[in-house]
C-alpha cells in the first residue's frame, strides 16, 4: 500500500533539521518548527521529500513555467532553504546582527529620511 503523503510528517529532530547541512537551530529560538501542510493545489509543503504525485516537480519539462510554483502557498514557514543563509539563521537563532544589513550595490535607504 503506497504511503499517504496528504498527512503531515515530522521533518525535524530535537529542534533541528539534520537533512539540511546549514539549517538553523530552533531549540533556543522563539519560533517553533511548524509541521508540513498540503497547499491548495494538493501538494505537500515542508516535508523535505518534494515528491507529491501531482507536483509540478514530478512533471517538469522544458515547457514548464517556474511561475506556477510562485507564491506563499508554496513556501513553508520554517522548513525553507532560505533560512539557511547566515542573515536568516541569525533571525531564527535570535542572534543580534553584528552590523546593519545592507544591499551591496543599492542604497536601500535612499530618500527615506
Amino acid at each position: 500500500m503506497p504511503e499517504d503523503k496528504s498527512k503531515s510528517s515530522t521533518n525535524h529532530i530535537d529542534g533541528t533539521m539534520p537533512h539540511q547541512i546549514h539549517s538553523p537551530d530552533f531549540k533556543r529560538s522563539q519560533r517553533k518548527i511548524e509541521p508540513s501542510f498540503v497547499n491548495e493545489h494538493g501538494i505537500v509543503i515542508g516535508d523535505s521529500h518534494y515528491d507529491s504525485p501531482n507536483s509540478p516537480l514530478n512533471q517538469w519539462d522544458l515547457d514548464t513555467d517556474p511561475a506556477i510554483m510562485a507564491g506563499p502557498e508554496w513556501i513553508h514557514p520554517t522548513n525553507d532553504i532560505g533560512w539557511n543563509t547566515s542573515e536568516n539563521r541569525e533571525l531564527i537563532e535570535d542572534i543580534p546582527p553584528t552590523e546593519p544589513f545592507s544591499h551591496p550595490t543599492r542604497d536601500a535607504g535612499y530618500k527615506s529620511d
